[in-house]
């Protein structure tokens, strides 16, 4: 054989391994002796080069509160877990936060995905939407214990007020699961590996947690910025109904969506980051913290979300149940503004609540109330955020002041029904979102 002959025979194979090599990765693979046709797409490796230009917003967050029970030796190992969760904004690019923050140990991901579902209530998604997640361009990632990761931006359309499925897969034990408890959702999950089937039907496994993932983000043409709700159980929307997205902020997001373009309500897009049993003050046990206080969170949870403009604060209500004494509601009020002064050094504007009445709830007295009376009068005094909605005279029996209206009442004299959630939202004025914070002097 002749030199020119030998190369001619060495270019072709080589032309052959990258011919077969493309067409491994765009999703004809063989791992059982069967064809099989993938339907992920390519996704870009750089995040900072999207397919159009526009704001990256929050579209949807949760804060993880704990490590899940049952999970503390091998994780999720050998299983695909499907989360499911709504958007509030649309966009043309997305990216996902996955966190290992109560994991005792590197979690890893070998393989995770993103798709719009078919439908709701579905874990198939839309065969066309399907995209493999890949993490500085590799599509395995090692989250070491206590952290967290961005994935790169994938080119996918999002629309708002849909459902989302972020699947992850991990094959080597790594408990335990970091996890966020309150879902009111139906997310799944399937045996093995099956982060890119798109039919639904291995995930036969529902779950009303939210597993590893913690914010979706989409590069949008349409919002402006993101809305920030911090809260405990009520923003959580633990009695709200499974599945309808029917929490308050579900509502508000609505609400800004449909105001969008008049002169005084801004474009933003709305994130919750509530925790069922939050408290302004105190944390819950373990280290890192389950459950961690409103002043511990702030800047994970509200300072670290993506385009944050305004900031929404629902909390005081546990820091005076789960006292075993008399709560102190100067100390409550002090923490409130301690919050206000971390958002203000960012420049962002803090719209507080007033506390909800809860008589009729185990946890009541009289003693108690007084409390919660003292924390209201100081927060409509104006003596602790920009500006505040009352949550409390919307939703107050008006002949029984210190119980909730039976119609916005659950049934445990504490949350809200879904009327009670709605009318949470229909009465927080639009307008005080604009804006920023005040200069200080």
């Amino acid at each position: 054989m002749t030199k020119q002959h030998g190369y001619a025979l060495l270019a072709a194979m080589a032309a052959l391994i990258v011919a077969v090599s493309a067409a491994i990765y765009i999703g004809v693979g063989i791992d059982d002796g069967t064809p099989r046709q993938e339907t992920f797409a390519r996704a870009p490796h750089n995040s900072a080069a999207p397919a159009s230009t526009g704001v990256w917003v929050g579209a949807w967050a949760a804060s993880p509160n704990g490590s899940e029970p049952g999970t503390e030796q091998d994780g999720l190992a050998g299983r695909s877990v499907r989360n499911v969760v709504h958007t509030t904004a649309a966009g043309t690019s997305a990216r996902v936060t996955l966190s290992n923050l109560y994991g005792q140990q590197p979690l890893t991901i070998s393989h995770a995905s993103l798709a719009v579902a078919a439908s709701i209530d579905t874990p198939a998604a839309a065969a066309e939407t399907m995209r493999r997640l890949t993490f500085a361009g590799n599509p395995t990632v090692v989250i070491a214990a206590g952290r967290q990761v961005v994935s790169d931006a994938v080119r996918v359309p999002i629309p708002h007020d849909s459902d989302v499925l972020i699947t992850t897969y991990s094959p080597t034990p790594s408990g335990p699961a970091t996890y966020h408890a309150h879902a009111r959702q139906i997310s799944y999950t399937a045996e093995g590996d099956q982060v890119a089937d798109v039919t639904g039907e291995p995930y036969t496994t529902q779950t009303l947690h939210w597993r590893y993932v913690t914010a979706l983000d989409v590069l949008s043409n349409e919002s402006e910025g993101t809305v920030v709700v911090l809260g405990d159980s009520l923003t959580d929307g633990v009695t709200s109904t499974v599945g309808e997205n029917r929490r308050w902020t579900d509502v508000l997001a609505g609400r800004l969506r449909a105001a969008a373009g008049s002169s005084d309500t801004p474009r933003y897009s709305v994130v919750n980051e509530g925790i069922s049993g939050n408290r302004v003050l105190n944390n819950g046990n373990g280290r890192p913290a389950e459950n961690p206080s409103g002043l511990n969170r702030f800047q994970r949870d509200v300072l670290g979300r993506t385009g944050v403009k305004a900031v929404v604060i629902d909390l005081g209500v546990n820091d005076i149940l789960k006292n075993p004494g008399r709560a102190d509601p100067d100390a409550i009020t002090d923490g409130l503004r301690r919050l206000v002064d971390q958002a203000h050094a960012r420049g962002l504007r803090v719209v507080g609540a007033t506390l909800m009445p809860f008589r009729g709830h185990r946890g009541y007295s009289d003693q108690r109330e007084s409390v919660r009376q003292a924390i209201n009068a100081t927060i409509r005094s104006g003596n602790v955020f920009d500006t505040y909605v009352d949550f409390d005279k919307a939703l107050r029996d008006p002949y029984d002041p210190r119980s909730l209206r039976p119609d916005y009442d659950s049934g445990d004299h504490l949350h809200p029904s879904d009327k009670g959630y709605e009318r949470m939202a229909e009465v927080f004025d639009l307008e005080k979102l604009k804006g920023s914070a005040p200069a200080e002097l």
